[in-house]
C-alpha cells in the first residue's frame, strides 16, 4: 500500500508511535491488567527496593497489605497501577524502536532506559514518602505535576540521546 503521506519520516514516525501505543493499550488493558501478576510484580518490587532505600536513610518504614507502604507516622502512599511504569516502558520503547538503529543496541538500550526508568519511579515514591511526613499537600502536588513533568522529561531526554548518540539518523 502506497500512502504518499507516509514518505514524510515526521508522519512516518508519529503514525508508528500512535499504532504502537494504541496496541499497547489493548494489549495491557485485556491482557495484562485483568491478570493483575504483572502489575503487582513491578508493584511489589518498587515498593521493596523504596523502601530499602527509605531504610538506609534512617527512616522507620511500614507496608500495610493492598499496595500501601509509607514511613512511620504518616498515613503511607498507595500505588496503584498506573503508578508501576509500566505504560512509560512502553511509551519509552516504541519511541526507541520507532527511530532507526542496529537493533541490538535498541535492545540494550531499552532495557537500559527501562532500568532507568523504574530507578526514577523508585525515587520519586522516596521522595512522595518522604514529602508525606511534611505535608499531604506537598505529596499530593509533586505526585500530580512535578514528578509527571521530571519523568516524562527524562523519556523525552532518552529519546533524543537516542537520537543524537546511538541510531543511525533517519526514521525506520
Amino acid at each position: 500500500m502506497n500512502i504518499p503521506f507516509l514518505k514524510n519520516p515526521t508522519a512516518k514516525f508519529l503514525v508508528f508511535i500512535f499504532l504502537f501505543y494504541i496496541s499497547w493499550y489493548f494489549i495491557y488493558n485485556w491482557w495484562i491488567h485483568p491478570l493483575e501478576t504483572i502489575d503487582l510484580a513491578v508493584i511489589d518490587f518498587t515498593v521493596s527496593i523504596s523502601k530499602w532505600i527509605l531504610e538506609l536513610l534512617n527512616y522507620k518504614v511500614f507496608v500495610g497489605s493492598d499496595r500501601l507502604f509509607g514511613i512511620d507516622g504518616t498515613g503511607g502512599l498507595w500505588v496503584g497501577d498506573s503508578c508501576n511504569a509500566m505504560a512509560l516502558f512502553a511509551l519509552f520503547t516504541g519511541f526507541i524502536v520507532a527511530y532507526k538503529g542496529n537493533w541490538k543496541v535498541k535492545v540494550i538500550y531499552i532495557l537500559s532506559g527501562i532500568i532507568c526508568i523504574e530507578l526514577l519511579n523508585v525515587l520519586r515514591l522516596v521522595a512522595l514518602a518522604i514529602m508525606e511526613t511534611y505535608s499531604y499537600t506537598w505529596t499530593e502536588f509533586n505526585h500530580a505535576y512535578t514528578f509527571t513533568i521530571i519523568i516524562y522529561g527524562f523519556i523525552f531526554w532518552l529519546w533524543i540521546l537516542w537520537v543524537n548518540k546511538f541510531s543511525k539518523k533517519g526514521i525506520k
